[in-house]
Formats: C-alpha cells, sequence, structure tokens
C-alpha cells in the first residue's frame, strides 16, 4: 500500500477517533450480554442494536488501525510556501463556463471534507488534476455533469488557517 497523507491534524483527529472505538467496545460488550439474559434473541431489538453496533466498531477499528502505518503525516505549519499546488495547499479556481469560483484545501482522504472545512482529499479528482499545477494554469475534471474546465486563480499554503 502506498504512504497516505494527512495532516497533523487530521492524524491527532484519527487517533482520538481510535480511542474512542476502543473505550466503547466494552460497553457494546456489555449491552450485548444484558440483551442476551432478556431471552428469545429473534426477537430482541436491543440485542440486535447492540450486534449491529459492535459490527460498526470492529469494522471501523480495523480499519483505522490497517491505515495507520502508512499515514505519511505532514505539519501543514511548516510547509514551504510554493507556486506549485501540493498537499496542503490552499486553491481559488474559476469555473470557466459559468465564472463561479470555488475555494479548496489539499488534504489526505481520511481527513478531507468539504462541508466542514472546505477541504478535497488530493486523491479525488480535482485534488489529482491539481497536483503539479500552478496559478494561471487550466484544469479540467469529469463530473456527473460533464467535463468541467477551471482557471487557477490562487495558490497559497496558509498552513492550520486554512
Amino acid at each position: 500500500m502506498e504512504r497516505i497523507p494527512i495532516s497533523t491534524q487530521g492524524f491527532d483527529m484519527i487517533k482520538a477517533e481510535l480511542e474512542e472505538l476502543k473505550k466503547e467496545r466494552p460497553l457494546v460488550i456489555k449491552a450485548i450480554a444484558e440483551a442476551r439474559e432478556e431471552g428469545d434473541l429473534k426477537e430482541n431489538a436491543g440485542y440486535h442494536a447492540a450486534r449491529e453496533r459492535q459490527g460498526f466498531l470492529e469494522g471501523r477499528i480495523n480499519l483505522l488501525q490497517s491505515r495507520m502505518p502508512y499515514f505519511n503525516v505532514v505539519d501543514l505549519d511548516n510547509l514551504e510556501p510554493d507556486e506549485i499546488i501540493g498537499f496542503g495547499a490552499t486553491v481559488v479556481l474559476e469555473d470557466m463556463d459559468t465564472g463561479d469560483t470555488k475555494k479548496y484545501t489539499l488534504l489526505g482522504p481520511d481527513e478531507a471534507d468539504y462541508s466542514r472545512n472546505g477541504s478535497i482529499s488530493v486523491l479525488s479528482p480535482v485534488g489529482q488534476a491539481l497536483l503539479g499545477k500552478e496559478e494561471g494554469d487550466d484544469i479540467a475534471v469529469d463530473s456527473p455533469r460533464g467535463r468541467i474546465e477551471y482557471e487557477i486563480m490562487s495558490v497559497e499554503y496558509l498552513g492550520t488557517k486554512f
């Protein structure tokens, strides 16, 4: 597996989530045991809900633990400003057809969340199209609504202030 880029802050979030999930394990096991004591498991909603939660917990814990060794942790505040777009860059794009602008910060796939902090994954189609480009370049991205062409209006490395 390739190295997975992630910011220091994103790595800390993943570690905290993993610890919380591990703390929840004994509570779910206890809920399963208590539901078993109620009798007939076939129609026991509490039992089925606890088993479903246990399945989710174990799956998420396994996923996070399997990815941890592959994380390449990058401190966004120590990135050197560069004109070339890479991990941690904040980019303003203009849709060449509509004139609409969008602002994205390129982060790792495990931390990117456009609705929360305006970030997208460097592995997303837009992220991949941006890597290695610079201000003034044009990119084209295939999307569900068709091919979208953007002009890169600005590139900044804002660190954790994005």
